[in-house]
């Protein structure tokens, strides 16, 4: 009885593989071992090579740039440091602009809320809707996103020049 391969093809014989039709191929070779051959050889060839010889035998090259081997030097301690006072200080005033814009916007809202409730307090018969009108924007906009306030504007504004009358 002969003998079967793993798919069921008759095994070749000892000097080589056999090929999926079942023929004998003595002289071929399998691609991916030829492949592999050629990449160690490669790579042999590469690490015999005098380049690699210098780097084994000699001193270490240059270091890349970056910290230095032994850590940050003296000097770039003391630049770190004044970078660090400088930024404080920066810091510092900047939160004393802001501290003094604040305490503007403060005392400006106050007095601009003491001006409107006086402005309440004295009412006169008929000033109601100047009043109305005074805090009503009357400027046309003509924005295609906004409503179209205008017959409003014109309301307020016949009532502004003749109130109603009670």
């Amino acid at each position: 009885m002969t003998e079967l391969d793993p798919f069921g093809a008759p095994a070749g014989a000892p000097g080589g593989p056999a090929l999926g039709n079942g023929v004998v191929g003595a002289g071929e070779e399998d691609p991916a071992a030829a492949f592999l051959a050629q990449q160690e050889s490669e790579i042999a060839g590469i690490e015999n090579d005098e380049a690699f010889a210098i780097l084994d035998g000699g001193a270490p090259g240059p270091q890349p740039h970056g910290e230095p081997p032994g850590g940050p030097d003296a000097n770039s301690r003391k630049q770190e440091a004044e970078w660090k006072e400088k930024a404080i200080k920066e810091l510092e005033e900047w939160y004393a602009r802001q501290d003094e814009q604040l305490q503007k916007t403060k005392a400006n809202n106050r007095a601009a809320e003491e001006a409107f409730v006086n402005d309440i307090d004295e009412s006169s018969p008929g000033t109601e809707w100047e009043r109305v009108a005074r805090l009503c924007d009357f400027n046309p906009k003509s924005s295609k996103q906004a409503k179209d306030v205008s017959r409003m504007r014109s309301v307020l504004i016949s009532l502004k020049q003749a109130p109603l009358v009670h």
